[in-house]
């Protein structure tokens, strides 16, 4: 294991100017009107509960690559509670292909970690699966369900097997409670989100400290990612507790498709940030330049680029998703859930990544991972 304050590497920048340029080569997608404006039917592909019982859907994933266990076209999708309804104590990752077809893909034994995870096992919606096969999540683990037992967890990385090999922990990982990346192949540039930074000791009230970090990694389908260099890129979010949901912050983030611009939504704030220029940043921009605000919006939560280059939102306190250009305009909102609350599909939606043609997203009330066609 690396820890982040291990890595220190010169060459790091001349890494990672690679890969913008080589990212910035590939022309952007040309924007449309509106992209879930015209998907109007919602369907449930599966159940992502697996056999141990473990509920509350949080992280979804694309995978990139047919390797192991893996298949391409295939969603991950990772469980924050166990099957007694705990938060932060969930330890399984499910795989479900488009046509509705399960499987477990990996259960995580908290007791047989290969390297510290401060507090356990309590899967996040930080999940990506890397084009070298490896697949990186977030715990933000409690004892009992409570945020007051929440401790710092860690980031997991798992082999195409479902096999945790690696962990990283230590500063400036606090929380991990969402993800993104820009996936190079041999270079990987990580963006996570962190919100227990003083958040369990303000017990409920508002504190700015949650942060966006970032990660530059070295993988090949042989060797396990390796940290090159971390830093903290965005930060003074606004996080709290929540007896409902655990914890309240930054959460949803997506990168645009020329890698300069990443997306972060504020949820406390219930507006969408970007920090600019994240794949060469070595300090924080803050809590980033507000793209969108109100509206449409309430509590954004998960979050994923269009095929047309706008923004789709989850919003955390209604049953709906909201579609966001770069320019932080409004076109659409679509309701995708509208059973329990009031209001209508409040506290049900947060993962979800979008293809041509269609919007996959869990909810969490039914535990299920739906579709948007």
């Amino acid at each position: 294991m690396l820890r982040p304050s291990q890595a220190s590497r010169p060459t790091t920048l001349c890494a990672a100017v690679a890969i913008l340029i080589v990212v910035m080569a590939c022309a952007a997608s040309a924007a449309t009107p509106s992209f879930i404006g015209s998907l109007n039917t919602v369907n449930t592909v599966a159940s992502t509960v697996p056999g141990i019982g473990d509920v509350n859907p949080y992280g979804v994933a694309l995978v990139p690559v047919s390797m192991g266990k893996l298949v391409q076209g295939h969603i991950l999708i990772s469980n924050f509670n166990n099957g007694g309804n705990l938060q932060g104590t969930g330890t399984t990752i499910v795989d479900i292909a488009p046509d509705g077809a399960f499987q477990l893909f990996a259960r995580i034994d908290a007791s047989s970690l290969p390297g510290p995870c401060p507090g356990g096992v309590g899967l996040t919606t930080a999940l990506v699966v890397l084009r070298a096969g490896w697949v990186i999540v977030g715990s933000l683990p409690t004892t009992d369900g409570t945020a007051a037992t929440a401790q710092a967890g860690c980031l997991l990385v798992l082999n195409n097997q479902g096999q945790v090999v690696e962990t990283f922990s230590g500063s400036p990982i606090n929380g991990p409670w969402d993800m993104t990346t820009l996936d190079a192949g041999s270079l990987v540039e990580l963006f996570f989100t962190n919100v227990l930074n003083g958040t369990v000791a303000a017990n409920g009230k508002v504190v700015h400290r949650g942060t966006v970090a970032r990660f530059l990694l070295s993988a090949s389908a042989s060797q396990m990612p390796s940290l090159l260099l971390s830093s903290v890129i965005g930060s003074k979010f606004p996080t709290r507790t929540d007896p409902a949901a655990l914890v309240i912050g930054p959460t949803g983030l997506t990168l645009d498709s020329s890698g300069r611009h990443l997306y972060v939504n504020d949820s406390l704030s219930n507006r969408i940030a970007v920090i600019s220029h994240p794949v060469l940043r070595l300090s924080s921009a803050g809590r980033g330049k507000t793209v969108s605000r109100g509206g449409f919006l309430n509590d954004p939560l998960g979050l994923t680029l269009a095929p047309n280059g706008d923004l789709i939102a989850a919003n955390g306190n209604d049953g709906n998703l909201v579609e966001v250009t770069p320019r932080g305009k409004q076109v659409a909102e679509k309701l995708v859930d509208n059973t329990g609350g009031p209001p209508p599909g409040g506290g049900t939606l947060f993962g979800l990544i979008a293809v041509p043609g269609q919007v996959y997203f869990v909810d969490d009330g039914s535990n299920t991972l739906n579709v948007l066609e």
